[in-house]
């Protein structure tokens, strides 16, 4: 597993190392001062301090704007594993997620460019009683307690994952990119890093898998796993995104270069990006 975070989401790591008890490397941009802070609470953790297949990455504090991509490139690269599950920390995921996805992975053509997706959903909650199993996560959809990630701010994102099939399905199904698809994924710890332009709120993740996209990526929904994602306060730079005007020009300048660069990159199987930009 790679995440990032930083110290408005410290909270989040026991819970999922309780969740989670495969490989983490996890970057963490701090101050100095958090750094140290850090270090005491994750000393004085039951949870965190048996660990010993948890790797903790410190990016010091520099500069305006949160450095998104760079953190995860930061613990992407320290993965010494073949496959990886690229998430975000205030996920968590299902019990016994790691070895589901170690069989999903060991069923897999070597050669073949296979991005396998996670369903993501979410609770508006901060007490849950978290589904041990697929048939209990859909009977919170049911009964309102559970959503599917964003449905309601930015449907887009996860759309093309195709919930109501996966509500049925029993084996992998394939599903086709679409604009804005930025869904949680394993995939080969060789995979393309992030691009460092995109800092901040907006388009870090959907980048990243258009990218995957270009190369010829095939995307596979799993049938019998999920994530949830726990609620928290909003984070400053999606506060700056929401009420600067002039941010937001800055992104779709930063998303226009980025496609005309994947076009000359990756030629006829990147025009696509073009027409939807």
């Amino acid at each position: 597993m790679v995440a990032q975070l930083s110290m408005d989401r410290l909270q989040m790591l026991e819970s999922l190392c309780q969740h989670w008890k495969g490989p983490m490397s996890l970057a963490l941009y701090l101050s100095d001062a958090e750094a140290v802070q850090f270090q005491r609470y994750a000393e004085q953790s039951k949870t965190i301090s048996v660990r010993k297949n948890v790797g903790f990455h410190i990016v010091y504090k520099d500069g305006s704007f949160y450095p998104v991509n760079f953190l995860r490139n930061t613990a992407l690269d320290q993965v010494r594993q073949p496959y990886v599950f690229l998430t975000d920390i205030d996920f968590l995921p299902m019990t016994g997620l790691y070895e589901y996805l170690r069989k999903a992975v060991d069923t897999q053509n070597g050669g073949a460019k296979k991005a396998l997706v996670v369903p993501a959903f979410e609770t508006l909650r901060y007490r849950l009683s978290f589904p041990k199993t697929k048939t209990e996560l859909i009977s919170m959809l049911e009964k309102d307690e559970l959503y599917t990630f964003r449905y309601h701010v930015w449907p887009r994102g996860h759309a093309p994952t195709d919930y109501n099939r996966w509500k049925t399905a029993a084996i992998p199904y394939k599903v086709r990119w679409a604009l804005d698809f930025e869904p949680y994924v394993v995939v080969p710890s060789n995979v393309s890093r992030y691009d460092l332009r995109f800092v901040g709120f907006g388009w870090n993740k959907v980048a990243h898998i258009m990218e995957l996209d270009a190369q010829g990526y095939e995307f596979f929904v799993l049938p019998n796993g999920f994530i949830i994602h726990m609620p928290h306060a909003p984070s400053l730079d999606i506060a700056k995104f929401r009420s600067s005007a002039r941010y937001r020009k800055c992104l779709k300048a930063l998303k226009h270069e980025y496609v005309e660069e994947l076009v000359g990159k990756y030629k006829f199987s990147a025009l696509k990006y073009k027409a939807t930009n």
